[in-house]
């Protein structure tokens, strides 16, 4: 199990219990973390997923793949740190990670 910390745009910090093996957008849609819509249920499809990976988590998450960096094109205000959280898959090496979400998704 690893805690996640979901901060949305306003601030407000969302903390959950995240089992390893699921992904971090499953886990907010599970605890109905505003922000994370979701659209595509996590197939990489869409960007309605995206959060910014806090800077002191980016190497422990790593970064995106071809198909997420073709994906983050179409994010609203991606940075360097910008992720889809259903690509983040959660690992006992994550416990503490802190995501913040965007004001709005794409």
């Amino acid at each position: 199990m690893a805690k996640i910390t979901y901060i949305t745009h306003d601030g407000k910090e969302h903390v959950v219990e995240a089992a390893s093996g699921t992904t971090v957008m499953e886990n907010a849609v599970k605890n109905s973390v505003p922000g994370i819509e979701a659209e595509c249920g996590g197939a990489c499809a869409c960007a309605t997923c995206h959060v910014y990976v806090d800077e002191a988590w980016t190497q422990a998450v790593g970064g995106p793949d071809a198909m997420e960096e073709d994906m983050l094109d179409f994010a609203w205000e991606a940075k360097p740190v910008s992720r889809l959280s259903c690509q983040i898959k959660v690992s006992d090496a994550l416990d503490g990670l802190i995501v913040r979400i965007p004001e709005r998704q794409a």
